[in-house]
């Protein structure tokens, strides 16, 4: 199992959370209610927090401390909810162009010298290697 698939396993009911962040089960319907954080329901209607629920209410906590209101706060959150996107979006699009340049190279390797046909590789290497005149 993934590290980021654990982290997301709503394992802990609501007066485990309230031990481990320190906050009232008030502030945490509260926060609940404006979308902060988005506990899982169980068939019984009871609250599953995850670990990474329970980082962000600590960051919610943290932040109110420091003097943000709710409305700073959740434009915070979801401008660093934004950039996650991205990140992992630019991760996915340099791994789709790491496996396509390894099947190109593959496919290259395959077909040099066939038919009389140089490698694209040879000419993509002559641009590392600097031309000697005699």
């Amino acid at each position: 199992m993934r590290i980021e698939d654990r982290r997301n396993t709503p394992l802990f009911p609501i007066g485990i959370v309230i031990q481990l962040t320190e906050l009232t089960a008030r502030q945490i319907r509260y926060y609940e209610e404006h979308q902060l954080v988005k506990p899982v329901r169980t068939k019984g209607n009871q609250r599953l927090f995850t670990f990474n629920d329970v980082d962000r209410l600590l960051e919610i906590k943290d932040l109110l401390e420091k003097g943000f209101n709710l409305s700073a706060i959740k434009h915070y959150l979801e401008e660093q909810e934004k950039t996650k996107e991205t990140l992992k979006e630019r991760t996915v699009k340099k791994e789709l162009s790491q496996r396509e340049l390894r099947k190109r190279l593959k496919s290259e390797i395959m077909q040099a010298g066939k038919n009389g046909k140089a490698s694209l590789i040879q000419g993509e290497l002559s641009r590392f290697y600097p031309q000697h005149k005699r």
